[in-house]
């Protein structure tokens, strides 16, 4: 009776022991890896991702987390540098041992990272960066784990053409675009579109990161004869084409790409980017309750100056993008990468997000969840973005859901 006692007691121990490491396991957090610029030029954008990412973790750790995990965050600042980029990436692959990645919001940036994502098989979700390559940058490779749900340039640039010559009428328009990447890519995505409408830009001008003189571009642009600027830069160098146009005296349309909403554009040109108009897949209105409670959330939890977020399209998407991760993570069973990428491929149910309602967003040969249907345009009133036409106004409520046939330009009728 005593040895059978004894065995029984082992038997309990092991018992506790194995339940004991399996709630151990099941407390292990799911690394989620954060890359953006915190500091610099690029940080309202990077630090209104980062924040809309901390709140859904939040939401989502507070409901029980994925598969009974908690989701820790590894933030990084890649200061809108490749190089540090490449780094962050390296250390959060090889030493955090990351699940997935989300962020990113230079092209430049994602384009020098993301290739060490590929080749670990750990799938990175694009929240904010929109360069046309971007999820197409392994193409010629049989699987992709780069995957995107913001609005990419070659949904964007054909919208500014669009609005720039079939909407407002002009016959003369000129290109004023940074140096970088995202520029250079956006400049050449501006140009395709014009030509599609057999039209030219009658300026095409190219400057610097953390140039603060305009004036030869604006210049070459007037004398030109050119009735709008298309735009494509970030918020403080915008801000410098608005003031040179001030400087100048010559008051011409901004259009451009999203980045026209950031906030160090809009403090920094002041009354000069007033009416400045750009595509925006989010903008802070509550039109419907998923963005009502997160706008109310936000302000909330991170009390941002006068109750306006810095970058409300990078603050929707970083948040949007947990979302589809967890719910890829939990379909999965777990954080093996070509398992997640392969959910992402196949999201049995719908995520509701802020931008929009996610069903079916991704497959295998298409991992861009926004199609050129769900951004409309925003314009710069009053040192904030607002609906730039009161039909979209009135429509907001009606959530705009992915079309596979809207992958082109919005075609706006005469």
């Amino acid at each position: 009776m005593k040895f059978v006692a004894m065995t029984s007691s082992a038997r309990l121990s092991v018992l506790a022991l194995a339940c004991s490491a399996s709630l151990a396991y099941a407390a292990d957090p799911i690394k989620i890896g954060v890359s953006g610029p915190f500091t610099g030029g690029s940080s309202s954008m990077g630090v209104s991702m980062r924040d809309g990412v901390r709140l859904a973790t939040a939401e989502i750790n507070k409901a029980g987390g994925v598969l009974g995990r908690e989701l820790q965050l590894i933030e990084r600042d890649d200061e809108a540098k490749n190089e540090r980029g490449v780094q962050i990436a390296q250390e959060l692959i090889n030493k955090e041992k990351v699940a997935a990645t989300v962020g990113y919001i230079n092209t430049g940036v994602a384009l020098a990272s993301q290739r060490f994502y590929q080749e670990a098989k750990i799938p990175v979700m694009n929240n904010v960066a929109t360069g046309s390559a971007i999820t197409h940058q392994f193409d010629n490779q049989p699987e992709n784990y780069i995957f995107r749900n913001a609005a990419h340039d070659s949904i964007q640039a054909p919208m500014i053409v669009e609005e720039a010559i079939v909407r407002r009428g002009y016959k003369k328009v000129a290109i004023l675009a940074d140096s970088t990447n995202y520029g250079q890519l956006g400049r050449a995505d501006l140009e395709k579109a014009m030509e599609l409408k057999g039209v030219k830009a009658v300026a095409v001008e190219k400057f610097n990161i953390k140039d603060v003189d305009m004036t030869p571009q604006l210049l070459k642009a007037k004398e030109a004869g050119a009735e709008a600027v298309l735009t494509y830069a970030i918020g403080p160098e915008l801000a410098q084409i608005a003031n040179g146009m001030t400087k100048l005296g010559w008051k011409v349309p901004m259009i451009g790409s999203w980045t026209l909403s950031m906030a160090n554009f809009i403090d920094n040109a002041g009354p000069g980017g007033e009416g400045a108009r750009m595509p925006q897949t989010f903008i802070q209105e509550p039109t419907t309750p998923k963005r009502q409670s997160f706008i109310i959330n936000y302000l909330k939890t991170f009390n941002p100056k006068n109750a306006r977020i810095d970058s409300p399209v990078s603050a929707a998407q970083g948040y949007d993008s947990v979302y589809l991760l967890a719910a890829a993570i939990k379909q999965a069973g777990g954080t093996d990468g070509p398992k997640i990428k392969a959910a992402l491929e196949d999201l049995k149910a719908p995520v509701e997000g802020v931008v929009t309602t996610y069903n079916k967003p991704f497959t295998k040969t298409d991992h861009d969840a926004i199609t050129a249907n769900i951004p409309v345009f925003g314009e710069v009133k009053g040192q904030r973005v607002v609906y730039a036409y009161e039909a979209d106004f009135k429509k907001a409520s009606e959530v705009r859901v992915k079309d596979v046939n809207a992958k082109g330009a919005l075609v706006i009728k005469k």
